[in-house]
């Protein structure tokens, strides 16, 4: 019988809080960029509140599946991240829980989701898309409200352009009006001016009704030509002028079937029927453009059928082409070439016009197959987030926004890169549209698997520390002490005994000085075939550091700030760099990186004599330091 543990509804319940707000942060974040895309359809053209009401629905519900991938990473993250830093992680894990029980009613909670991103790519997105796409479409269509800038033209009436010099906002009277009427075309524009006007609706918002006051009326009396230069034209002064313009600010929503055809506004099923009718049709119309290139766009042109089998079966090199073509007169010679050319020119423009029809065929069934496999990829990726977001959140033990949301971003990012990568090479025809559309799972799935096994581990391949100490090696970088002065002090340092020590390290020190002879330049051939260790430098380091510790518990200041000088001693960095015998050889066989070790080592032996000299004289000061103390 499944048992729910209270740890496992304390988990779910940790997550499931910070999972709706993290999704509502992303899915308003996604539909304040989907809103800046169409902005331009928006703004002031004085839609009702139904319609904007309509739209934020629509585009919510179809950036719901998009939305769902970067809140399950984030959630995770700061989930995982809230756990490790509250030591409630570690605790788990002490009490014997491993990283993936810990995950497991998470990772159920996350396969529900799945299922949800799916019903709403499947079922709920096309209808989404359909509807969306109808209203885009329709806003598009419709005409702007009239606000007429001053001291500009105004071109948003159809066929008219409008400068106003002063507007009166109150009585909606304007000023200086100069209109253009293109209704004719632009070199036989009807200009008007007038020294006022009012420009008002109409009851059906259909028409413009346009009322000017002591105006002029410039038009031509004829069509002007490219090689007119007097053009009669027509004078009108007016009192009053009342003009009607067709202007439809009406918003009217366009027919859904206009979507019908689009991949995005399909579910599986009709997907892959539009897929299957689409390739039938490619294949009948492939074929019959085979049989017209075959069968006549080769045949001579200007003849008949009877007339191309004669030719064809005559044996072409019983004649002599360049000849008989000399031989003919300048008329036939200019009636053969432009035959020729006519007929090169007909033939390139019906293989183009095929070509044509055959991509876009090609193009609409990859379409298809793209949002076929997109469905799928994008429903997986809520599970293949978790299992990147929740080990990170391990790792790294940073809780809350900072941290936690500077990592999924930048996860985000270069799955959206792989991602729209491969859409577009698949979508173009550039790679087959499997591998395009499952590109940026097939990069997430072995960064999940390396992230979960690191942080089952308790690895610290996230931990600045670690890369930094790492750097610190390879740079020849090395830390000092701090060593300050203890506030509890349990065992005293045994100020007897510890001068002998120092005595018999100074001895020890001296003694590896003289018989290695670390200045010297090391053999190049004896380098790599050495012994990878250095024992004796280890026990040397190994008596100060314990002489160090020891000491550490002093109350004297003044030795404590002489226990400071005492140096950090890398006690591999001198020898052999790798381990294993086979891979020294290599390094010293491949000169290049043989010759940069070598180098390095010289260098760490010269720094290794000088630490051995610094600890003698240091040595020297402790004693002085514990003889007053000791008196």
């Amino acid at each position: 019988m499944l048992r729910i543990k209270k740890l496992d509804i304390f988990i779910v319940k940790s997550f499931f809080m910070l999972f709706i707000g993290t999704f509502f942060i992303c899915l308003f974040i996604f539909m304040m960029q989907f809103l800046w895309r169409y902005v331009d359809e928006l703004v002031g053209k004085g839609l009702e509140m139904s319609v904007m009401a309509q739209f934020f629905f629509y585009s919510a519900l179809t950036l719901v599946p998009v939305s769902l991938p970067l809140a399950v990473l984030l959630a995770s993250l700061i989930t995982f991240g809230n756990f490790g830093e509250r030591y409630e992680l570690l605790a788990m894990k002490a009490a014997g829980i491993s990283l993936l029980k810990i995950m497991r009613p998470l990772v159920f909670f996350v396969c529900g989701l799945v299922g949800v991103s799916f019903y709403f790519q499947n079922v709920v997105g096309p209808i989404a898309q359909a509807k969306l796409g109808t209203l885009i479409l329709s806003m598009k269509q419709k005409s702007p409200e009239l606000d007429i800038p001053e001291g500009v033209f105004y071109s948003e009436i159809k066929d008219y352009n409008l400068k106003v010099a002063k507007k009166d906002r109150k009585t909606g009277m304007l000023y200086d009006v100069l209109i253009y009427n293109m209704k004719d075309g632009f070199e036989n524009a009807h200009i008007i001016y007038a020294d006022s006007g009012r420009l008002e609706m109409t009851a059906d918002k259909q028409h413009l009704w346009l009322h000017l006051y002591s105006g002029d009326l410039f038009e031509n009396l004829k069509a002007q030509s490219m090689k007119s230069q007097n053009v009669p034209y027509r004078r009108e002064s007016f009192r009053e002028k009342h003009t009607l313009i067709e202007f439809d600010s009406d918003f009217n929503m366009a027919d859904e079937s206009i979507m019908s055809n689009q991949s995005s506004a399909k579910n599986m099923a009709m997907l892959q029927a539009s897929i299957d009718s689409m390739k039938v049709l490619g294949d009948s119309i492939g074929r019959q453009y085979y049989r017209e290139v075959a069968e006549g766009n080769f045949r001579p042109y200007g003849l008949s059928k009877e007339d191309t089998v004669k030719i064809e079966s005559a044996d072409i090199q019983e004649y002599n082409v360049d000849s008989l073509y000399a031989a003919a007169s300048l008329t036939q010679k200019q009636k053969v070439i432009s035959s020729a050319t006519s007929r090169a020119e007909n033939v390139s423009s019906d293989l183009s016009f095929k070509k044509y029809t055959m991509e876009n065929n090609d193009y609409a069934i990859r379409k298809h197959k793209t949002e076929w496999h997109k469905k799928i990829t994008i429903s997986l990726s809520c599970l293949l987030f978790f299992f990147i977001g929740a080990p990170l959140g391990g790792i790294i033990r940073k809780g809350g926004l900072g941290m936690p949301v500077i990592v999924s971003v930048l996860v985000f990012i270069i799955y959206y890169i792989i991602d729209n990568t491969g859409y577009k090479m698949a979508r173009d025809g550039k790679w087959i549209v499997w591998m395009g559309m499952w590109t940026s799972s097939a990069v997430l799935v072995p960064l999940g698997i390396f992230l979960t096994y690191k942080s089952n581990k308790d690895s610290v391949v996230l931990n600045a520390d670690a890369y930094i100490n790492w750097f610190k090696k390879i740079a020849g970088i090395r830390s000092v002490r701090h060593l300050f002065k203890k506030e509890v002090i349990i065992n005293d340092p045994d100020y007897g005994r510890i001068p002998g020590e120092l005595e018999q390290l100074t001895a020890e020190c001296k003694a590896y000085i003289t018989r290695n002879q670390l200045t010297k330049a090391p053999n190049y051939f004896k380098l790599w075939m050495s012994a990878g260790r250095d024992d004796e430098v280890m026990a040397i380091n190994d008596k100060l550091e314990t002489l160090v510790e020891e000491m550490s518990n002093t109350k004297s200041a003044t030795l404590i700030g002489a226990l400071n000088n005492y140096p950090m001693i890398p006690v591999s960095a001198h020898v052999r760099p790798f381990h294993i015998y086979w891979l020294n050889l290599s390094a010293g066989v491949i000169f290049p990186i043989g010759l940069f070790f070598y180098f390095r080592i010289w260098a760490f032996r010269i720094r290794l004599a000088k630490d051995m000299e610094r600890i003698i004289k240091n040595n020297e000061q402790v004693q002085f330091i514990i003889q007053k103390i000791n008196k």
